[in-house]
């Protein structure tokens, strides 16, 4: 799969480099490329902002620079493109499904008071937003897409680690522990040190009901 983000910040992106993400990009499982949309601003001082039109607060990015930036990385508007925006639908576990099934992804990230709104109707094929909050920018939002598509990228993390986690099923997580079985008067359940796969599959089951129950009733009615 390919990633391309765009950003005026692309020194922000260097976690995608560590960890899982960044061993799965050295090895070529990912094609993950961070773009400056700085680079394709035509006007003398490389500047991509200005003030809005009707006056207000802040300033707004240009649609040339971006408008650029985007023609410049998919001419022929093959890849499914994508601006991260308080405005957008809200990002869930299917919709990292869905992204899957497309080869090229486009992150725009915006930044200031947001992007001239001709850049969207030109270009952009969908708005997500990770929270119901705002942030100084897309930048992050654009690192936890890259980060939850990623993941379920083939090769990247072994299948078997994908299965029980949380929201896969439908569910939360169960508690996880390890050694020691014993820590700070803390004791592990008695029933993983048992061996009895049986018994330990019904009580991650049951724990994770019961904590999907307690923590986000919502999953279990189906709710979004």
């Amino acid at each position: 799969m390919r990633l391309t983000v765009l950003t005026l910040f692309p020194e922000m992106f260097a976690p995608l480099k560590e960890s899982i993400i960044g061993r799965a990009a050295c090895s070529g499982k990912l094609d993950i490329n961070i773009l400056n949309i700085r680079d394709f601003a035509e006007n003398k001082h490389l500047k991509c902002d200005d003030y809005p039109f009707g006056g207000g607060a802040g300033m707004v990015m240009m649609p040339q620079p971006v408008g650029s930036a985007i023609e410049a990385v998919d001419p022929e508007h093959k890849a499914h493109r994508i601006y991260m925006s308080p405005k957008g639908e809200t990002f869930r576990q299917d919709k990292v499904f869905a992204l899957l099934s497309y080869e090229h992804i486009i992150l725009l990230c915006g930044h200031y008071e947001g992007i001239d709104q001709r850049v969207i109707d030109l270009y952009i094929d969908e708005e997500i937003s990770i929270g119901d909050y705002v942030l100084t920018g897309g930048e992050l939002p654009a690192m936890v897409v890259c980060d939850c598509v990623a993941r379920y990228v083939d090769g990247v993390i072994s299948g078997g680690s994908l299965v029980d986690e949380s929201f896969a099923n439908g569910l939360l997580e169960y508690p996880q522990y390890t050694r020691p079985a014993e820590y700070k008067g803390l004791k592990v359940p008695e029933v993983l040190l048992s061996g009895d796969h049986r018994r330990i599959d019904e009580w991650r089951r049951a724990e994770s009901e019961r904590l999907t129950q307690a923590r986000r009733p919502d999953l279990l009615k189906g709710d979004k």
